[in-house]
């Protein structure tokens, strides 16, 4: 059975959107280990509608190191009630989106990568699909989005698995859900 792994930015206090704007000054060589030991295991990328659509704009243009190789190779599982067709090396999620992200699991294969965070990652929090969450928390504050802004949902406990510091002052929380 796969594991899906979520990765995702967010500022001090909880924005996370537009993090090309804010993150970037912190990108270091740690950051870039941590990114490529992420990858290790992933053998897909899980992704919501916007994030597919601005890293098919940004990733696709980029190549010639390990990590963008390996990054614009692999599969991708996209969830949208809209997009009727994908490039990139995608393929549309069909029918129920819990469903097919339940079933994508037990395939055989390594992890699931899945970034953002917004109404899929809900239904995945939800539904108890993700396994694993790596919140990197960068130390700059922003206005914007917050992670499930507006959203409905019920308390969800996580278990701490560790924490990374790096010298740029990212913290990188590993969390699971609590059985």
């Amino acid at each position: 059975m796969r594991k899906i792994v979520e990765s995702t930015f967010l500022t001090l206090n909880g924005v996370i959107s537009d993090p090309q704007d804010w993150s970037g000054p912190y990108w270091d060589d740690e950051y870039a280990g941590y990114s490529m030991k992420l990858m290790e295991s992933t053998e897909a990328l899980l992704l919501g509608r916007e994030t597919y659509e601005a890293f098919a704009e940004a990733w696709s243009q980029r190549s010639g190191d390990p990590y963008s190789d390996k990054f614009n190779a692999m599969p991708k599982y996209v969830a949208s009630r809209t997009l009727k067709e994908t490039t990139w090396n995608a393929e549309l999620l069909e029918g129920d989106v819990v469903e097919a992200v339940r079933e994508l699991k037990e395939t055989d294969g390594g992890d699931l990568l899945k970034f953002g965070t917004g109404e899929f990652s809900q239904a995945l929090l939800e539904n108890k699909l993700v396994d694993e969450y790596h919140f990197w928390i960068c130390p700059v504050v922003a206005s914007g989005q917050r992670m499930f802004d507006g959203q409905d949902l019920a308390a969800t406990h996580l278990e701490l698995l560790g924490t990374t510091t790096f010298k740029s002052g990212i913290v990188v929380h590993k969390l699971a859900p609590k059985a």
